[in-house]
């Protein structure tokens, strides 16, 4: 049966006060959904990096409940909202203004408004926020979604209807993370069966993006990556080879001679400025570098201008993989279907009053992906 309501609902939160500060599990007021929106009754949520930088100082409004790897059920929706009804099962992804450019041309990962949009801790139409406590306004609308609490307020463009025959509150992370390694190698690389590819980094976004170029059927897929076990499942998920940097006194030599000469693409999922310039030196000339890692405010590419121009890589850099969710997750759900694509080997479930000790598997590299199920 459907739940309409007509004011607010109470829910169970993990609220940000201070940076650098454990989430504090608290009870606030969700609003009604305006007439683009949509209240979400959570199934599951991922934990991605991005939660953690902005718990660590990343700047936004507090206090403030995170979270933008949902899923869920539908409760109620807004007057406008026509994609999804109460009852369907949905993933949440990033938010986007529907009206700009590269949102006209079916292109929202890159809105020009996605800073605010995603970061902002409100609605941009008026500044107001769908969560408050003793009527006093918590941030919300984070991602579209502020996803870490048992109800949750999103918007239709960044509400994914999805089917029945996946576990729901393991969804979640196909609307962030894995969304972003995957859409890198099909939508932004678009990766052929004759392509090599070395991948800097195997967290979720990296084995996401492993996952993604064994389903093209590439025949050369490098990942590098110095945390043994996750070398161990890249192996498992179909590398064509697994590199140790701490190992390797030339890494850029090993992946030449591992691919023959170099890759045609390869793709950072790290965000170091020195692992940057190894992805580089490893592409032959004419391919594509691809950047996914967020590295630090101040960090510059290092190489020269001359040494881009001589050598003429591409360097691309890509935000949630280029894609729009509301065709994008049902495409990985379908590979996910047809055994090619299969992300839940990179899960670990917590319980919702475990978010700290998620997090905390997260930023130590413990677990790949932990998701939060409620």
């Amino acid at each position: 049966m459907s739940v309409q309501v007509a004011k607010a609902v109470t829910a169970r939160a993990a609220v940000l006060r201070e940076v650098r500060s454990p989430l504090i599990l608290e009870q606030i007021e969700v609003g009604p959904p305006r007439d683009d929106e949509v209240l979400v009754r959570m199934a599951g949520v991922g934990v991605c990096h991005t939660d953690l930088a902005c718990r660590d100082g990343f700047p936004v409004p507090r206090p403030i409940v995170l979270g933008h790897e949902g899923s869920g059920v539908v409760e109620a929706v807004g007057s406008q909202v026509r994609n999804v009804k109460p009852g369907d099962r949905v993933v949440l992804s990033f938010n986007s203004c529907e009206h700009c450019h590269s949102c006209g041309h079916d292109h929202p990962a890159t809105c020009a408004q996605f800073l605010p949009f995603n970061f902002a801790g409100v609605r941009l139409t008026d500044g107001s926020t769908p969560l408050a406590q003793d009527g006093r306004p918590v941030h919300g609308m984070f991602f579209g979604q502020s996803s870490f609490a048992t109800y949750a307020i999103a918007r239709s463009v960044n509400t994914v209807k999805v089917g029945d025959d996946v576990p729901l509150e393991l969804l979640g992370p196909l609307g962030c993370g894995i969304q972003t390694g995957a859409g890198a190698v099909l939508n932004s690389l678009q990766l052929r069966a004759t392509d090599s590819l070395a991948i800097f980094g195997g967290g979720a976004v990296g084995l996401s993006a492993l996952m993604a170029a064994v389903a093209t059927g590439a025949k050369c897929i490098l990942v590098v990556e110095p945390n043994p076990e996750r070398r161990k499942l890249a192996s498992a998920l179909g590398a064509t080879a697994v590199l140790d940097p701490r190992e390797l006194a030339d890494i850029v030599a090993a992946i030449k001679e591992a691919s023959g000469g170099g890759v045609n693409y390869s793709l950072d999922c790290t965000g170091i400025p020195a692992v940057i310039g190894q992805a580089i030196a490893s592409t032959i000339p004419g391919g594509t570098v691809g950047l996914i890692g967020v590295p630090p405010p101040e960090a510059a590419i290092p190489v020269t201008l001359l040494d881009l121009l001589i050598k003429g890589v591409i360097l691309r850099p890509i935000t949630e993989g280029d894609a729009n969710p509301q065709t994008f997750i049902p495409k990985m759900i379908e590979l996910h279907r047809q055994g090619r694509f299969p992300f839940d080997r990179l899960i670990q479930k917590f319980r919702f009053d475990q978010i700290n000790e998620a997090l905390h598997a997260a930023e130590t590299g413990k677990v790949v992906k932990p998701v939060l199920v409620f």
